[in-house]
């Protein structure tokens, strides 16, 4: 007994299909992907932001007209996220660790890629640091003048963990 083409594939369907219907079924629907799951480009280290550090709220824009401008918002956005680590006062004339980090924000603000100038390499711990302190703050106040913009800033980093921004730094003993 020879059987059509036809026959053959419907019998074959027959077989299958239910076994994928099935598959899918039971398969769990995907859960709410965490922002910054993988490195973003340009990161050097994996860190990500914890979920209590995550930023939650939507900070007021930025009305600055350049990325020199910005650097002023982006900086104080850093600050008030992290009130209890900004070295107070002065520096020390010897720091432990100095980088120089450029953050790559789309338009609404947030973290779209890092590139660092300076990177602190004896240090991959304050790389690290840095890195989840910028993951966690995003998003950043959006740039309504200028769009997606690059924001260029100095981090000073003491032995104890507490850092200025060069923007905002109260300078060194």
């Amino acid at each position: 007994m020879t059987h059509s083409p036809t026959m053959r594939r419907m019998a074959l369907y027959a077989a299958v299909l239910p076994s994928l219907w099935l598959a899918a079924c039971s398969s769990t629907p995907p859960g709410p992907t965490a922002p910054f799951a993988a490195p973003v480009p340009g990161q050097l280290s994996s860190a990500t932001p914890s979920p209590a550090q995550a930023g939650t709220t939507v900070p007021r824009a930025s009305n600055a007209a350049t990325a020199r401008d910005y650097r002023r918002d982006a900086a104080r956005h850093v600050y008030d996220a992290n009130q209890p680590r900004i070295y107070g006062g002065k520096l020390p004339p010897v720091l432990y660790a100095v980088g120089t980090l450029q953050v790559h924000l789309d338009a609404a603000g947030r973290v779209s890629a890092m590139h660092w100038m300076r990177a602190p390499s004896h240090a991959p711990e304050v790389i690290a640091e840095i890195e989840r302190t910028v993951l966690a703050a995003s998003p950043f106040p959006a740039a309504t003048q200028l769009g997606p913009v690059v924001w260029t800033d100095t981090w000073l980093w003491d032995k104890g963990g507490h850092f200025q921004l060069d923007t905002l730094s109260e300078g060194q003993l």
